[in-house]
């Protein structure tokens, strides 16, 4: 059965959940903006069943404590460093998507006796500008997400997923999110840019695009892993910026092939 429990960082309560056994190798995985940890719920299964599978929610997200925006990327990557001390966690592999990609970049960086290999998912060393994500800021303090949900979905999911019922939840899953939650992790994004200190890493790291990915193109996802050296990057066709929701199957196949290619589990 799971193992639920509460992670407090700066006075923040963060929900953390983990499967498998306690001793087995550590597979960490970080959310994306909008999302919690239900993200990765079609995958958990997947994955060898030796290995001890933990994921949380961000901060502002899911069952995790809402403090208030703005959120600094430095927060985030502590977060998730106090989330794998708390669970005693070393070299794990860890698994980040959009944000929690850079989350995992920041933490290899910081941490590196936590992490022995990642997986570095629809993200950048940067995404975006402080324009682009001040202005989605103010759009969402005046319009709230409902109003906007349609447009990320598209920039989410490929059209045929985005048409399907299937999508429903991932869209409820998002106008959940409280404003201060999702403000708060969009200005974090905002002031980031890993360029330098992620091209300083050497450690095993597999990338992971989406072809139909709006909200961060192959391209992006790819001048990202071309910085570590001896990475490798691998596109998922007819997916977009959740390739874990739209085809969990082919998702876990290339994280179990990387497990294996690490000698992880």
């Amino acid at each position: 059965m799971p193992e639920t429990t509460q992670v407090v960082r700066d006075d923040v309560k963060l929900h953390v959940v983990s499967d498998g056994p306690a001793t087995g190798p550590a597979i960490v995985f970080a959310n994306s903006l909008g999302t919690d940890l239900r993200l990765w719920d079609a995958i958990v299964p997947l994955l060898p069943a030796e290995c001890r599978v933990i994921r949380y929610d961000m901060r502002g997200h899911g069952q995790s404590e809402v403090p208030d925006a703005p959120y600094t990327m430095g927060q985030l990557v502590s977060d998730a460093a106090a989330v794998c001390d708390a669970l005693n966690v070393r070299d794990a592999l860890f698994v980040g998507l959009s944000v929690g990609g850079m989350v995992a970049q920041g933490l290899a960086v910081k941490r590196p006796d936590m992490i022995r290999a990642l997986v570095l998912s629809n993200t950048a060393a940067k995404i975006g500008n402080k324009k682009l994500w001040q202005d989605r800021i103010d759009a969402i303090r005046k319009h709230g997400l409902d109003a906007m949900a349609d447009e990320v979905m598209k920039r989410w999911f490929s059209r045929a997923f985005n048409a399907s019922p299937a999508v429903k939840q991932w869209r409820d899953m998002l106008t959940a999110t409280p404003v201060e939650g999702y403000t708060g992790i969009c200005a974090a994004i905002a002031g980031t840019d890993f360029y330098t200190p992620t091209s300083g890493l050497r450690i095993p790291t597999l990338g992971i695009a989406g072809s139909e990915d709006g909200a961060t193109p192959p391209d992006l996802v790819r001048e990202t892993i071309d910085l570590i050296p001896g990475s490798q990057f691998a596109l998922m066709r007819r997916v977009g910026h959740l390739p874990c929701a739209e085809d969990p199957e082919g998702y876990a196949n290339l994280l179990n092939q990387f497990i294996k290619d690490t000698g992880h589990a």
